[in-house]
């Protein structure tokens, strides 16, 4: 058995960013990114991408990565996950008779991924046993405080907290949307990212930028380049 596979789950088809997994991203194809951080990790047999794009497709070879086969139709909806994605290319990989200890799901637009996080990442999956990690940002601003509108009203999530004062309130995070690091077997055996025996590493807002219009575009732009100039 291979020891690791990275998969880049790039579908064509985005509607709102037209062509978003190859768009230019200062200067090269954002796909390329995340691409190039997995290859420079040296922790894959091999990095594939799996798309139904053909021109998603040759961009990727041109970049360094292997698309051994395309996607099914069935998994190249609006409707199929993430998860469904993975465990197709797992067992299409092993209908050719390759079978991986683990697998990273990279996400081709995410440019914040560096080698260094994947091996971080990939470290704590061997060393504590993990199912699953994957980076992780701290909430700006306590959700135990969060609100919601009702009928054009505030009203408190969780009103219990109200006159809690934020210090004295646990620290919560949310996923960056990044890549995820996983045990194979505990992938199809779960059916999820998130077991019960899942571990994070934690990254900086300057570190991570949900991409879903052309605001998150520019901003993850603006970040990434102000990353690079404090290195």
């Amino acid at each position: 058995m291979s020891r690791n596979l990275c998969i880049i789950p790039a579908r064509g088809g985005s509607k709102r960013i037209p062509k978003k997994n190859i768009r230019n991203f200062l200067g090269k194809p954002i796909i390329a990114y995340s691409i190039e951080a997995a290859l420079d990790s040296e922790l894959f047999e091999e990095v594939m991408v799996s798309t139904d794009d053909e021109e998603i497709a040759a961009i990727a070879l041109k970049c360094g990565a292997e698309v051994p086969f395309m996607r099914s139709a069935n998994n190249a909806d609006d409707y199929a996950t993430t998860v469904d994605v993975l465990i197709e290319v797992i067992e299409t990989y092993k209908s050719l008779g390759l079978e991986f200890e683990n697998i990273a799901c990279l996400y081709p637009s995410a440019p914040f991924t560096t080698s260094e996080k994947l091996k971080e990442a990939y470290s704590n999956l061997r060393t504590k046993k993990l199912d699953a990690v994957f980076p992780v940002m701290p909430y700006s601003f306590p959700i135990q405080r969060s609100l919601k509108m009702n009928n054009g009203k505030l009203e408190y999530f969780y009103p219990e907290f109200e006159n809690s004062r934020s210090q004295d309130l646990e620290k919560s995070y949310h996923d960056a949307g990044q890549f995820y690091f996983l045990n194979t077997v505990g992938l199809l055996k779960n059916k999820s990212m998130l077991s019960q025996n899942a571990g994070g590493i934690l990254i900086t807002e300057l570190e991570a930028q949900d991409i879903d219009n052309e605001l998150d575009w520019k901003l993850a732009e603006i970040k990434y380049e102000l990353l690079q100039s404090t290195k």
